[in-house]
């Protein structure tokens, strides 16, 4: 399930030369075609749709769309360089001090940023995380997303996030992580911290591989059922993950198989109806975080409880079984180094005896 299932995507928006295949990966070139500079500049990179922008420094002020592309760039050790983002994390989804810098991070919308504020926050870069297909449109703000011509007026050079933006262009699922190990290869070249990047795929790949090798001998047909319970999304009309939403891939790598793997786009509304007859092994309480360990807990709480009452779900072997997995839908839906985490936290609660000492 290593890199090439994102190759051909990864083709189109990698900074221009890609090595796909075989140790996979991504590396940046020179603005002639040849090998970047000293210090890693000049690079291209390509959009989704192939058209390049070139960096011949690290750009010094840049808006991200939503947290996905905040979290990285702190990751990275860039986030000194943000100045602005849109869909800001919720108090408490990201750790420790890494949340705390978050918290310093202007606002510029709590959801979709405007279009006005947006042009005019002085960025020189804005990390798009929305589909590209229709920009910011993608996230409800259709006919208000800044055109190319109105983000080169304004000084600012517009890239996206493979794995979220330009995954709906892809021809299959997401079922590797290949795609967020790109971005962050991409980012880390495009703000000068491309060691750093190395350090944070090598990370996320060394664990993938572990969890790889403790279930490599279980068929594909007998990897449990799994249904990804968006609680927060709503009770009266569930919403599945579907195959190009990176969660497809946390799960697949995982072990188990999405019981809405085989559906198109990333997020779907479907019916009890629809969840009953999949009959999942295994429910994650996907809740979003409360910033408090209490409330997280109670809400899981709530959660369970609504599956274990209601009568559609109460009566699935899942469900009277209670197995549940309670893992927070941020660091499973989020693109980032989180995914690999959570790909951990599903395969030792789902094969507890394959690892030693479970978690």
């Amino acid at each position: 399930m290593r890199p090439g299932k994102w190759c051909g995507l990864a083709a189109v928006i990698a900074l221009t030369a890609t090595a796909c295949g075989s140790g996979g990966g991504t590396r940046a070139t020179g603005a002639d075609g040849g090998p970047p500079g000293r210090d890693g500049f000049p690079v291209r990179v390509a959009d989704c749709k192939g058209v390049e922008t070139t960096f011949t420094a690290p750009p010094r002020k840049i808006v991200t769309s939503n947290a996905a592309a905040l979290e990285m760039l702190l990751r990275l050790g860039a986030g000194d360089r943000v100045i602005g983002t849109g869909f800001p994390p919720g108090r408490g989804t990201l750790p420790g001090g890494l949340g705390a810098r978050a918290a310093k991070v202007p606002v510029l919308g709590k959801a979709v940023i405007p279009k006005e504020k947006l042009l005019g926050s002085g960025a020189d870069l804005y990390i798009d995380t929305f589909a590209a297909m229709g920009g910011m449109g993608g996230m409800g703000g259709a006919g208000d997303a800044p055109t190319d011509e109105e983000f080169k007026a304004a000084g600012i050079r517009h890239v996206y996030l493979a794995s979220t933006a330009c995954a709906p262009m892809a021809k299959g699922p997401q079922r590797d992580l290949s795609g967020v190990e790109g971005d962050l290869t991409r980012l880390g070249a495009v703000t000068g911290t491309a060691p750093r990047a190395r350090e944070l795929v090598a990370g996320m790949r060394a664990k993938v591989a572990a969890v790889h090798k403790a279930v490599a001998d279980v068929p594909e047909a007998e990897r449990p059922r799994y249904f990804f319970f968006d609680f927060d999304a709503g009770t009266k009309q569930p919403m599945a993950v579907c195959g190009k939403q990176v969660a497809n891939a946390v799960i697949t790598q995982a072990g188990a198989r999405n019981v809405f793997g085989d559906c198109d786009g990333d997020f779907t509304p479907v019916s009890w109806e629809d969840v009953v007859a999949k009959n999942p092994d295994w429910i994650q309480l996907a809740v979003r975080d409360r910033g408090d360990a209490a409330a997280n807990a109670k809400a899981f709480d709530q959660a369970a409880q609504f599956l274990t009452s209601f009568p559609a779900t109460k009566g699935l072997a899942a469900v009277r079984n209670e197995r549940f997995l309670r893992i927070g839908s941020e660091p499973t839906t989020i693109a980032g180094t989180r995914n690999a985490d959570t790909v951990e936290e599903i395969a030792h609660t789902l094969y507890p005896a394959r690892f030693k000492g479970g978690r």
